[in-house]
């Protein structure tokens, strides 16, 4: 066999020592955090304070936050005191009309195209080893849907979800992904 047929091979060979020997960490999600030092996170129990939503909202948002960080870090959830801790309250629960559409009829009113539901969380992230990464900030997203092919009942726990996993997308880049 010709050396040239294991050039291939030899430097795919290399490749991997020189990987293998970098003591460089890199993640597929994208965060930036030193698991020698953070092991550990916390989320205590949000709380509704937007007077709307659906009466287990706040423990929906919880366990979705709880199982992001768990699904996308090598970070264990503790009850109390973790590294990274996170806690907070649904603020905003609203739901406007976003297009008129006329009836048509000048006897019956112009209606909704579009209604848009608007959920705004409150976040406190306090990281114990460093507390130049700790933030205090609201987070906010909405999704749209027709009210003139289905009701909001219909919808609402989708839309609920959606939101919420937009919303925790962004406190999951603005807290360990720190993009």
């Amino acid at each position: 066999m010709k050396l040239t047929n294991k050039l291939p091979v030899l430097a795919l060979g290399l490749v991997f020592f020189l990987f293998q020997s970098c003591s460089v960490k890199y993640s597929f999600t994208g965060t930036n955090i030193n698991y020698d030092v953070v092991s550990t996170f916390t989320v205590e129990n949000f709380f509704n304070d937007s007077g709307g939503g659906p009466a287990n909202i706040e423990q929906r948002f919880t366990e979705a936050l709880k199982e992001y960080y768990q699904r996308n870090t090598q970070l264990e959830l503790v009850r109390t005191n973790g590294n990274l801790q996170f806690m907070g309250a649904i603020t905003g629960y609203t739901l406007t009309p976003q297009a008129a559409v006329s009836s048509g009829d000048p006897n019956r009113p112009d209606r909704a195209g579009t209604m848009r539901l608007t959920i705004k969380v409150d976040v406190e992230y306090i990281n114990t080893t460093d507390e130049t990464e700790n933030l205090k900030r609201q987070f906010s997203f909405f999704q749209d849907y027709d009210p003139r092919t289905t009701t909001f009942l219909d919808v609402e726990s989708d839309l609920v979800d959606e939101i919420f996993t937009s919303i925790i997308q962004d406190i999951f880049t603005a807290t360990v992904a720190n993009w």
